[in-house]
């Protein structure tokens, strides 16, 4: 799956347009590789996502093309949550 569509699916960005674009800045990593949205992402590999103020890191642990709502968080594990230093 690709990595934008996972992100929407996910609901971890809401729109895929925008979960391009963050890739394309070079703000997410998979298993420590910087990616594109175009990157394909499996179950396992771990996502690094920069945010504004913090930095997200999750593992997969499912892949489906729709989910609802209250199943989104279910596609993945938060392993790491750090705040950005602003100085």
């Amino acid at each position: 799956m690709r990595l934008d569509k996972f992100l929407k699916i996910s609901r971890l960005i809401k729109r895929r347009t925008l979960a391009k674009e963050v890739a394309d800045q070079g703000r997410i990593s998979i298993n420590g590789a910087q990616s594109k949205a175009a990157s394909n992402v499996a179950v396992g590999d771990e996502l690094t996502i920069q945010f504004g103020q913090k930095v997200l890191t999750i593992e997969i642990k499912d892949l489906r093309e729709n989910v609802n709502k209250n199943e989104a968080a279910s596609l993945y594990e938060i392993k790491k949550e750090v705040p950005v230093n602003q100085d």
